[in-house]
């Protein structure tokens, strides 16, 4: 005799296949043109597996074939936005292997430039993350205050993106006359602005839930995967005595150390109850406390420009000479290093040339830290990577 099943019982059998979604190459949200695939169950991320490739230009091969002064402006297309850093790091890991000594004002100099485009390149971070996560305001307001510093850029080497500004002894040309009174006047503006991104973005209920406990990164985890400036340093944790892994600060150059600035680390005291130290949120915001540090640095540097000793550039050797040498530096995205080595014999054109990205190094954590995320999280952890594909491919 058959059974009669309980009517007040349903039983639903659901089953769901594994998908795999390209997400790119030509998407918004992936900052260049990066192709994610995505294994889903439903809306739930398995697996994101990054490839690479689109935007390969040879680079450091050509960095073999050309003089290191030729080489220049093709760092300016490795991190497009922060070309000037791009440029500081070549020319230091030359001056290194040839034994240069740059004057004082170049040094200042430099110092003021970089810091200058790593603010124009987190105001670039802090708009289009915006936009990654639906709100377009925010990055009207970043490019508003960029165009500013292309401007002044422009007064100094004439142009708004890819600079070749730095340079090998030092930098091209002095400051233009009235420069840093005008620079001064563009800081002067930028620091009651910053409030503004804060009110938009920072305490904004909607980004809040958007970035607070999504995509955390493990200090452990950061470290095993040689992740480096923001994207780490959002994952350490001053209270738990980690230190300041800032290369600024733990391996200065350029005179960095003989400046008063602070490495952003949290905890934060303004952080939302429902965010975690290494998720999206602490990242964007030691962005945004960097900006700070920056105009800090900046108007350090022109109080001392005055007095600054020598020239804006020292005298080049005719050859490079045998050897290696490496240099990191810290730029907006991570520690960006050179690699170059010079021939046995008299040529001024490099026998090895490498570049270590830190964009690649920190896309690297992508697929541990989307896994069990949404679909619809994916822009927001992928942005606050703050990725640049030139730097990447090169």
């Amino acid at each position: 005799m058959a059974t009669v099943a309980d009517p007040t019982i349903i039983e639903f059998d659901v089953r769901t296949d594994e998908m795999l979604v390209n997400m790119g190459p030509q998407h918004p949200s992936t900052h260049g043109v990066l192709r994610l695939v995505l294994r889903t169950d439903g809306e739930v991320i398995s697996e994101v597996t990054p490839h690479m490739g689109y935007l390969h230009r040879c680079a450091e091969k050509i960095g073999e074939n050309v003089t290191p002064i030729q080489f220049i402006p093709y760092t300016d297309r490795m991190d497009y936005l922060a070309a000037m850093n791009m440029n500081l790091g070549y020319a230091l890991a030359v001056e290194k292997l040839c034994g240069m000594e740059i004057p004082e004002k170049a040094q200042v100099i430099r110092v003021i430039i970089a810091e200058l485009n790593r603010i124009a390149s987190h105001l670039v971070g802090m708009g289009t993350y915006g936009l990654d996560l639906g709100t377009f305001s925010p990055f009207l307001y970043a490019f508003r205050e960029r165009e500013m510093i292309l401007d002044l850029f422009e007064e100094v080497c004439g142009a708004r993106l890819t600079y070749s500004y730095i340079t090998i002894g030092g930098v091209h040309d002095d400051f233009p006359s009235g420069w840093t009174q005008r620079l001064q006047e563009f800081l002067d503006y930028l620091k009651p602005r910053v409030e503004e991104y804060h009110t938009l973005l920072t305490r904004n209920h909607i980004f809040v839930q958007r970035t607070a406990n999504i995509g955390i990164l493990p200090k452990d985890l950061a470290i095993a995967h040689a992740c480096s400036g923001p994207m780490l340093r959002g994952s350490l944790n001053r209270a738990a005595g980690d230190p300041d892994w800032d290369l600024r600060k733990i391996e200065p150059y350029c005179g960095y150390e003989t400046y008063d600035f602070r490495a952003i680390i949290p905890p934060f005291p303004e952080a939302p109850p429902d965010s975690v130290i290494g998720d999206c949120w602490h990242r964007f915001y030691v962005r945004m406390l960097e900006l700070v540090e920056a105009v800090k640095i900046c108007e350090q540097g022109l109080r001392r420009y005055p007095t600054a000793q020598g020239t804006h550039r020292a005298d080049l050797p005719k050859h490079l000479p045998p050897g290696e040498a490496y240099v990191e530096t810290e730029c907006p995205r991570g520690q960006m290093g050179f690699y170059v080595v010079g021939r046995p014999s008299k040529d001024s054109v490099p026998l090895r040339v490498r570049a270590k990205s830190s964009s690649f190094c920190n896309l690297s954590v992508t697929n541990e830290i989307c896994s069990g995320c949404l679909i619809a999280d994916i822009p927001a952890i992928v942005g606050s990577i703050d990725i640049v594909m030139g730097e990447i491919d090169r």
